[in-house]
């Protein structure tokens, strides 16, 4: 789903590093290799349709990569 962040990732906690992500094999294949970690964080989002919504995300950091994989896991409001 394309949908874009308006403002501010807020609350931003990390879930898992390294060798504890389940998916590091593809990342590592796609997008090279780094220290990889997987965050979590709400924001405010605009979706295709015009919606406003208050959602949170779940993605994937490196340091010199930066985020990948974008991905809204919950509705907040």
């Amino acid at each position: 789903m394309k949908f874009e962040i308006i403002g501010k990732i807020e609350d931003i906690q990390i879930i898992a590093i390294g060798k504890k992500i389940r998916e590091l094999v593809y990342l590592q294949k796609i997008y090279g290799h780094g220290r990889w970690r997987k965050l979590k964080g709400k924001a405010t989002v605009k979706l295709p349709n015009g919606n406003v919504r208050r959602v949170e995300l779940h993605w994937y950091e490196a340091h010199g990569i930066g985020r990948k994989d974008i991905k809204i896991k919950h509705y907040l409001d």
